[in-house]
């Protein structure tokens, strides 16, 4: 008797098999689209992968002045805190992908960004400052751009940050008062009381006595405070029960901070122009949640 397949048969394992290569060919292709991350010749160039782009960011390093060996240590320490700034943001950059909506990427990776940026050259300025010319407009080099097309961050001086020209100065420019003003700066802001309410340290009572030309850009910055609290305060109330147990600090409490240390440091810079620049304000940045 013959051991011959039916035609039918012999029909249905051609389709069974056809569908399994074509299914295998896709799946390679697929792992082809979506291997690691790329780098440029010399290895020296971090990208994400094509889909989300990359963020890209000023370099500082060859902007800066002699520095004093005695804030070398600091200086290359916040070099490297730049780097690492950067590269979370390609990650979170990577991982987020889809998520949001237009104004996604600005508003939750590259505003914080900017603002970790700005507290870190502060501070490299200030090393600097101690012993030697404070160097001045390094602010402008915190904005960060997004290239869509992923191209890659161009190596930038000892911390390695670096990227493309430099961005539009980082200077808030926000209208506001003091502390005492309708912002309520150091109390207990605008949180509804079901979800709980931010509170900062008012920084306008440890102020020394404000140069006359330096008074506006204190206000202004005071008034940033303000609406840092504020807008704090609103996230909190949009994302009752959303995250883990860290939700409130890793997504609202930290990069209040952030945008906290910047303000801050930018009216000590103010002052410090034209009179002693006031120490020890960093201390004002961190924010408490009262549930």
């Amino acid at each position: 008797m013959s051991r011959a397949l039916p035609k039918y048969n012999k029909r249905r394992v051609g389709l069974i098999g056809g569908a399994a290569a074509v299914a295998l060919s896709g799946a390679v292709i697929a792992g082809s689209a979506l291997a690691g991350e790329s780098s440029d010749d010399n290895g020296t160039n971090a990208r994400t992968l094509a889909g989300p782009g990359t963020i890209s960011c000023p370099a500082v390093a060859p902007r800066l002045p002699a520095v004093p060996a005695s804030a070398q240590a600091e200086v290359d320490r916040n070099l490297g805190q730049l780097d690492t700034q950067i590269a979370e943001a390609n990650q979170r950059l990577a991982d987020t992908v889809g998520q949001g909506g237009p104004n996604f990427v600005q508003n939750a990776i590259l505003g914080p960004l900017e603002d970790k940026r700005v507290a870190a050259i502060n501070r490299i300025a200030t090393a600097i400052g101690r012993t030697a010319e404070r160097p001045a407009g390094l602010d402008s080099l915190a904005a960060c751009t997004l290239d869509a097309e992923g191209a890659a961050d161009t190596g930038g001086g000892a911390g390695g940050d670096g990227g493309e020209a430099a961005a539009p100065p980082a200077e808030d420019t926000g209208q506001g008062a003091d502390q005492d003003g309708a912002g309520q700066e150091g109390g207990n802001g605008a949180g509804d009381a079901g979800v709980g309410t931010i509170s900062c340290p008012a920084v306008a009572p440890r102020l020394p006595a404000v140069p006359a030309s330096a008074q506006a850009e204190v206000d202004r910055n005071l008034g940033q405070l303000d609406t840092q609290i504020a807008e704090a305060n609103q996230r909190l109330a949009d994302t009752v029960g959303q995250g883990g147990p860290n939700f409130v600090q890793n997504a609202i409490l930290g990069p209040l901070e952030d945008k906290r240390v910047a303000a801050i440091n930018r009216i000590a810079t103010a002052i410090g122009r034209t009179a002693e620049r006031p120490a020890g304000l960093d201390s004002l940045a961190a924010c408490t949640f009262t549930k």
